[in-house]
């Protein structure tokens, strides 16, 4: 069984593996945590374990669109120690991002064993936690959960959303601009995702409406490594009070590029607030709008994926997790990185180092510095 320990389950009946940390998540921030608890002397395998449910390297990432090329990205920061260097700005961000993340893991040889699906962790013996997963049981003094959002779209509920005629998808299937010629299409969405959509879909398909709950912010200047900081700070106060996170990306806003000008002036980034109702044919507003559509693409972004947390009861009544840095305030032992705060590729950086300072500081009772 490698060398990870190994204890007997209540009853004898099935075996838990012991490590001091379980990382869930083999995104940024998971990866970024991995690194860190490598640089303390924490050996991958033995001392810590890295679970992933996805069937590759590369995160969320290897999920996107075909048409999301590495040089449309916003705001990819390279993980800790090693940069990601020359790579071709019209190839696939899931390519890129993927060989990245595999070469990333290998030199590091942070032994992530995928795929892993957790599907809970609750209260173990002794003071530890017990991880559930489908490749058996894990027991930890300690949990970096990193599991991001791709696994939770999420899709807003409107009357008469199940009326429509034409067909309604999500942003993580969204299968590129070519699925779309000569329909008539409606992105609902204010954010990265739901400008890219338009702009590649609307000179193939017969007509496009944008739709948005709030006016979009467009933001001239760089996103440089002191404003995505600026950002962080930005989210840290909902989740210091036990609300769920906003993206970063919702106060950022959307990098102005020169395609972006070219679409303002041309109208194909010209919004309409939220409509009132979906109907059979299309979407209605109150004042009597409406608008005829075949599909109508949901670029609503997603949650975080934390359910299998819930044995732990660490919501608070105002529906998230209240944490302290990267700390889960109901429970030490609990790390979350690439949440709230942290859910941005520079966020999840800092969060890794951050989580596995104070990590060690649970596994030593010391303080110490990584």
């Amino acid at each position: 069984m490698n060398d990870i320990g190994v204890r007997e389950a209540a009853g004898g009946a099935a075996a838990a593996h012991e490590v001091d940390v379980v990382v869930i998540g083999a995104g940024q921030a998971g990866l970024s945590g991995a690194y860190h608890l490598r640089r303390t002397g924490l050996e991958p395998g033995r001392d810590f374990v890295v679970l992933d449910h996805a069937p590759r390297p590369g995160g969320a990432w290897q999920f996107r669109w075909p048409s999301l090329t590495y040089g449309k990205v916003h705001g990819m920061h390279a993980l800790p120690g090693m940069e990601l260097t020359g790579a071709d700005p019209t190839r696939a961000s899931s390519e890129v991002i993927g060989e990245y993340f595999t070469a990333y893991e290998d030199r590091f040889d942070l032994r992530v064993r995928r795929p892993v699906n957790v599907d809970a962790v609750r209260e173990g013996d002794g003071g530890r936690l017990l991880v559930e997963t489908s490749a058996g049981s894990w027991t930890t003094r300690a949990l970096i959960n990193a599991t991001g959002t791709w696994d939770r779209p999420f899709w807003p509920r409107y009357p008469g959303q199940e009326t429509f005629r034409g067909r309604q998808l999500h942003t993580a299937v969204y299968p590129g601009p070519e699925a779309f010629a000569g329909q008539r299409v409606i992105v609902v969405g204010g954010g990265a995702s739901g400008t890219q959509h338009l702009m590649e879909i609307a000179p193939l398909a017969a007509e496009t409406t944008w739709v948005t709950r709030r006016p979009p912010v467009f933001r001239e200047g760089p996103f440089d490594e002191n404003w995505g900081r600026s950002a962080v700070a930005m989210v840290e106060e909902r989740v210091r009070r036990g609300l769920p996170p906003r993206s970063v990306v919702s106060v950022t806003g959307l990098p102005v590029n020169d395609a972006i000008r070219e679409a303002r002036a041309t109208g194909v980034l010209d919004r309409l607030p939220m409509f009132d109702r979906v109907t059979p044919t299309g979407v209605a507003w109150d004042d009597g709008r409406r608008v005829d559509a075949d599909v109508i693409l949901w670029a609503t972004g997603f949650r975080a994926a934390i359910d299998h947390l819930a044995p732990l009861r660490l919501r608070e009544p105002g529906g998230g997790i209240r944490m302290e840095g990267t700390r889960a305030a109901a429970d030490p032992r609990v790390h979350l990185v690439g949440y709230g705060p942290s859910a941005s590729t520079i966020g999840a950086n800092r969060a890794g180092r951050a989580a596995v300072r104070d990590i060690q500081r649970l596994l030593s009772g010391a303080r110490a510095v990584v």
